[in-house]
């Protein structure tokens, strides 16, 4: 385990990436020996500091839910991170070319809660039963982290990713919501577009075969350190396709069909 000295220092480093958009070095590489609480509590020391200059969390996201995205990590579970509100923006708008390192789009279901989730054994009816609507989303990922060392050319790990808030950077959702129980979430899709050119499709089963099964993973992770998902939250539910890269100029869509439309243009 990393010492609290060393957790609050790769937080900070984190902090200034995110500020200077100058990215920092691979911590995974600076600590050898760090393990996934070690992740979890930068993550959190990250958080607190955010929480500190009033920002506030309004939801969570959940990451490497797909046995793709599981696969190119070595790892078999999912992972998650905190939304905070300057991370919202409006469907259709315009993204600053200035806000990010190395944007990058993955296209979600979001949960919106109407009522509290707090493990352990919460289950996937649990989740359906506290959740008020879902809807389309899309999430831009940031890796305020190198993804590859220069000198050792050593890559990002799982860890390095978890302590990086599970490179989560922004959220928009939009098109039509849903009740949770009018519609079967694992065929709930999207056709995905960057300047007109469909990029990736993808379906909600690809999300631990129903989106719902991660945020009960959610709920119960959180309960190991006091903590749950709180009524009015937004979760993300992980993405259903690979994350496409966004560059200045384009335009990104997530078609879902009946559901609507939601995107972004990045300056």
């Amino acid at each position: 385990m990393l010492t609290r000295d060393q957790i609050e220092a790769a937080a900070m480093s984190l902090d200034e990436a995110e500020k200077s958009r100058v990215q920092t070095g691979l911590l995974s590489l600076k600590h050898p020996d760090m393990v996934m609480d070690d992740a979890y509590a930068i993550q959190g020391a990250w958080v607190k500091q955010k929480i500190a200059r009033g920002r506030k969390v309004i939801g969570w996201k959940i990451g490497l839910t797909s046995k793709a995205m599981q696969y190119a990590l070595n790892i078999n579970i999912p992972d998650s991170g905190v939304l905070f509100d300057d991370m919202v923006f409006e469907d259709g708008a315009t993204v600053p070319k200035d806000r990010f390192i190395q944007p990058r789009i993955e296209v979600e279901i979001a949960f919106v809660m109407k009522a509290p989730l707090k493990g352990p054994g919460v289950t996937v009816f649990d989740v359906l039963n506290a959740t008020d609507y879902v809807t389309p989303a899309l999430e831009i990922l940031d890796t305020r982290i190198l993804r590859v060392d220069p000198k050792t050319k050593k890559t990002r790990s799982v860890f390095d990713t978890i302590a990086d808030n599970a490179a989560n950077a922004g959220v928009v959702t939009g098109g039509r919501a849903v009740r949770p129980d009018q519609i079967d979430m694992r065929w709930m899709g999207a056709i995905v577009s960057r300047n007109a050119e469909v990029e990736e499709t993808g379906l909600g089963a690809g999300v631990l075969n129903q989106p719902a099964r991660g945020i009960a993973w959610l709920a119960n992770r959180l309960a190991q350190y006091g903590d749950g998902i709180e009524a009015g939250q937004i979760v993300l539910a992980g993405s259903f396709i690979r994350p496409i890269e966004a560059r200045h100029g384009d335009t990104i869509v997530g078609d879902f069909g009946p559901y609507g439309s939601v995107s972004l243009y990045f300056e």
